[in-house]
């Protein structure tokens, strides 16, 4: 085994602390298309923060988070065909699937009928438990890996890997482009990155918002109108204004004031995931033949077209690189939205 060290909530409840693991070796007789990851940098996902306080339900402790890895290539397993020791590449919310069901054979492995097998929070085939990228390194089947473009900046792209995906692959499925109108309904680290995504796909993107304070982030990450929800006749105004509205709020919302803005055959994107159930009036659907869907991050075919958009239009996330000791703070910031965009941990700074 190969000892690893990292930062772990070891309870739910209890601030993340260092922590010390193993991972599985990268041998030529075993694993052979394994490949050994030096992670270089991990966002912060407020998902992370709801598994670590299992407000999901599920998790599993001691546990590592971080589903948003990027790092170098130290060693490869003896098949391993598609990288070499030195790329740059990345590592998403799942590292493993059954690869053989009706999902993972079309490349939809997120939606594996057996059961995708999570970066962290979940259990391998083995039925160890997997830790995630607040960690020196990682051993991962090549299939799960992705190639990074280049020209971009490593800490930009890391959030990539889970919000960057988790916008793209519903703006793709559902013809997002040009000519259509987009609402991103929150601008934390999911909703700066639908209006990136949005406006390269050709949209005009409005960002809707609690908070007039994001007015001037919004026009300048590239929206062509901004509307705070918290004012009075918002609603109103922009009743039946929009072909799409991607909601990417993790927090209780008003969802049925937000589906009156679409237009009729319009399509709510739901890709935001609140602990607490949320109420749809099923009047705001059939009226105006509404549509409301959900997505679930990407296939590996799919994140890696996104990378690949990505570097073609020069996108990354907008982000604050933080030393693993200000993980706890970090939390407690991403509650109050006091980030721009995401936090991303130099791993680094694990050796310090």
């Amino acid at each position: 085994m190969l000892p690893a060290k990292g930062y772990a909530a070891q309870q739910v409840g209890e601030a993340l602390a260092p922590f010390t693991f193993e991972r599985r070796e990268v041998r030529r007789e075993v694993g052979p298309k394994d490949m050994l990851i030096q992670i270089q940098y991990c966002g912060v996902c407020h998902s992370d923060i709801h598994q670590a306080r299992d407000e999901w339900g599920g998790s599993l402790f001691p546990m590592v988070p971080g589903h948003e890895i990027v790092g170098t290539v130290k060693r490869i397993g003896a098949e391993v065909e598609k990288f070499q020791v030195g790329d740059s590449v990345g590592v998403g919310c799942f590292v493993d699937s059954c690869g053989t069901c009706g999902s993972c054979v079309k490349g939809l492995e997120q939606y594996c009928e057996i059961g995708m097998t999570f970066t962290y929070n979940g259990k391998d085939k083995e039925g160890q438990p997997t830790y995630g990228g607040y960690s020196n390194h990682i051993v991962v089947d090549e299939h799960y890996v992705l190639s990074i473009p280049g020209g971009l900046s490593l800490e930009g792209v890391a959030p990539l890997l889970c919000a960057g995906i988790t916008t793209y692959s519903p703006l793709r499925q559902w013809g997002v482009g040009k000519g259509h109108t987009l609402a991103v309904v929150g601008l934390g680290g999911l909703g700066h990155m639908a209006v990136k995504i949005g406006r390269a796909l050709g949209a005009e993107v409005t960002v809707l918002s609690r908070s007039d304070r994001k007015r001037e982030d919004a026009e300048r990450l590239g929206a062509s109108d901004f509307a705070s929800t918290s004012q009075a006749g918002t609603f109103t105004r922009l009743a039946r204004t929009f072909d799409f509205v991607i909601d990417t709020v993790s927090a209780p919302h008003d969802v049925n004031a937000h589906l009156d803005l679409l237009k009729t055959d319009g399509t709510y994107i739901l890709v935001g995931a609140s602990p607490e159930s949320i109420p749809v009036d099923a009047f705001s659907l059939i009226f105006r033949r509404r549509r409301l869907v959900g997505s679930l991050i990407g296939g590996i075919r799919e994140t890696q077209e996104m990378l690949d958009f990505c570097g073609e239009h020069g996108l990354t996330s907008d982000v604050e690189v933080i030393p693993i000791s200000q993980i706890n703070e970090a939390y407690e910031r991403v509650i109050q939205g006091d980030v721009r965009f995401r936090f991303v941990i130099d791993m680094a700074s694990l050796s310090n």
